[in-house]
């Protein structure tokens, strides 16, 4: 019984193990310039934009077609005794002759009804036309100005990523303190109790005791339901359906430089470069408005052929070349109105993109700014750690020695449990400031050298 019992765990721990092994294969562990490389390619928010910046270039065809030659077929059938239609149709069907004018004008006024299958072809072909060649130059810069924004969204992207990566290195940090925490509160219920079965501690302090390790288990419970949850937003942000894991020595940002470089970096951030492309579209859109005051130009022929019975039929047929010139002579006070809109338009762009500009720099100050309050903060919760152990090694040796009370012991451990927490919240602090910089400058992408 014990054989097969034995066999039987055996078979269990393979199959377990073989079960990790393959999570292990299908999960693979991300570092933060692989995690970005990752998102990049997948993110679903991400791809959506990349259909959007496809269709925008769609635009600059659609702009293009307007100059380009206009084929057209037609076929009509048509059955009327209009006098003036029936007289015109036999005569484009080739088929009036002496006997249509016996009986006139009776036969002119009063004429049966009569079939007509008309085939015609026709092109078109502008030669001047302003407007459509300001619709060309315009839907260029659109483009620009979206591909620029697309760039932004990868920037967006990669902070996000950023930012839930060092999420799961910060959980993952929590749950290790809150192991280290336990493991203290369990050696001063050691104590103890150690302490009360010789007769030199009180029942008392083991109950507190057990208190401290059941607050210690609790806090630990939540910390790896915050880091599996961690794993999981990451997972989001790049784009899988489940959780992702990071690497156990995953890369973190290098150092920061000097403010000059990031103000110099943050002057072609792709937002301030998409806004100063359609600045370039609101002086383009006041020279669109002014086109209408300007005639068009332009060319066409075609071809006709009418039948009595048949479709695509030739009894008949003509063709006309023409040159022809479109002038608005008045229009209402439309294109003055237009005019004077695209001209309050580019005055309200300019005062967009002078904004952006003071805010971005804003930013990147108060960013930097951050980053020296956060290192600092670090330090100093370095040393709030060594000193919070410093503190709790006196305290339990103080109780050991039964100088101290129990409740001096668990304050201290309280104290150091606090302290190992801000120190990991200080350092996630620091590093989440150094990826915030990086985006307000726009220069994430070649911090992780992935642009």
């Amino acid at each position: 019984m014990l054989k097969k019992l034995a066999v039987s765990l055996s078979m269990a721990s393979l199959m377990i193990l073989g079960s990790l092994s393959a999570t292990s294969f299908a999960q693979p562990l991300f570092t933060l310039d692989g995690a970005v490389r990752y998102a990049l390619e997948n993110n679903d928010e991400l791809r959506a934009m990349g259909f959007s910046l496809a269709a925008g270039n769609e635009d600059i065809a659609i702009a293009q077609s307007n100059l380009a030659p206009k084929l057209r077929f037609e076929e009509r059938v048509m059955r009327t005794d209009n006098p003036g239609y029936v007289l015109s149709i036999k005569m484009d069907q080739h088929r009036f002759s002496a006997r249509d004018l016996a009986g006139a004008p009776q036969t002119f006024n009063e004429p049966g009804p009569i079939n007509d299958l008309q085939s015609s072809f026709s092109i078109e072909q502008p030669l001047f036309a302003p407007k459509a060649d300001l619709g060309i130059v315009m839907a260029k810069k659109e483009y620009e100005a979206q591909t620029s924004d697309y760039r932004g969204k990868r920037q967006e992207v990669a902070l996000k990523v950023t930012q839930a990566y060092l999420a799961v290195l910060t959980a993952s940090q929590y749950v290790r303190t809150g192991e280290q925490n336990l493991e203290d509160a369990n050696e001063h219920l050691r104590i103890a109790d150690s302490r009360y079965r010789a007769g030199l501690g009180l029942y008392s302090d083991t109950l507190r005791s057990a208190t401290a390790v059941s607050e210690a288990q609790q806090r630990l419970v939540s910390a790896n339901k915050n880091w599996t949850v961690a794993k999981r937003q990451l997972g989001l942000v790049l784009g899988l359906d489940g959780s992702a894991e990071v690497a156990d020595d995953p890369q973190v940002l290098p150092s920061v430089k000097a403010l000059d470089y990031y103000n110099t970096a943050a002057l072609t951030r792709p937002d301030i470069i998409s806004l100063e492309f359609r600045y370039q579209n609101a002086k383009n859109n006041i020279s669109l408005a002014k086109a209408g005051y300007l005639p068009s130009l332009g060319v066409a022929a075609g071809y006709q052929a009418n039948d009595s019975a048949k479709v695509i039929g030739s009894s008949g047929d003509s063709w006309q070349i023409t040159a022809f010139l479109r002038w608005d002579i008045f229009d209402g006070n439309k294109t003055a109105s237009e005019t004077k809109k695209a001209n309050l338009k580019l005055q309200e762009t300019a005062l967009i993109l002078q904004g952006l500009k003071r805010a971005v720099s804003f930013k990147v100050f108060s960013s930097y700014q951050s980053i020296d309050e956060a290192a600092k903060n670090v330090e100093l919760a370095k040393s709030a750690v060594v000193s919070a152990e410093e503190g709790k090694r006196l305290v339990e040796m103080r109780y050991r020695a039964s100088l101290s009370p129990l409740v001096d012991l668990l304050d201290a451990q309280v104290n150091l449990a606090n302290a190992r927490a801000n120190l990991v919240a200080q350092s996630n602090g620091y590093l989440l400031a150094v990826a915030a910089l990086d985006f307000e400058s726009g220069t994430i992408l070649k911090t992780l050298a992935i642009e």
